[in-house]
């Protein structure tokens, strides 16, 4: 097999156009709840507690100087994108949830009983006969 057939072979199974489906709809899912968090969800929250922009709270390592530019670990970012995170995992925890709840499901259906052998509709038959 040449290997662009088996790449191709490879490419077409649908575990890999599943998951490819699955990191675009992430990919779009988490600019979306970036956006939730950073433009809705967090202007109320910083107008709460002191009209605090938590993009902005840094804490300053090291001033400027000159050509030197500051230093500075930015807490306010961290937040929001643990904010970001803590709903996106919460998201995903929702669907893994339903979909062991479906899979729990389908797996508590009772299988039907198994038919009688032929011995076993033939033995019957006897007892029924012989009762008679």
């Amino acid at each position: 097999m040449s290997f662009m057939k088996e790449f191709k072979a490879f490419a077409m199974r649908g575990n890999v156009i599943d998951m490819a489906v699955g990191i675009v709809i992430g990919a779009a899912f988490g600019k979306i709840v970036s956006s939730f968090v950073g433009d809705v969800l967090m202007p109320p929250i910083g107008l709460l507690v002191g009209n605090i922009d938590f993009s902005e709270i840094a804490i300053v390592l090291r001033q400027a100087n000159g050509d030197i530019p500051s230093v500075s670990m930015n807490l306010g970012v961290f937040i929001n994108t643990l904010i970001d995170f803590i709903i996106v995992a919460f998201a995903i925890f929702l669907v893994i949830k339903g979909m062991n709840k479906m899979q729990k499901k389908e797996e508590a259906k009772p299988a039907p009983p198994p038919a009688p052998s032929k011995e076993e509709v033939l033995l019957t038959e006897i007892r029924d006969l012989l009762k008679k």
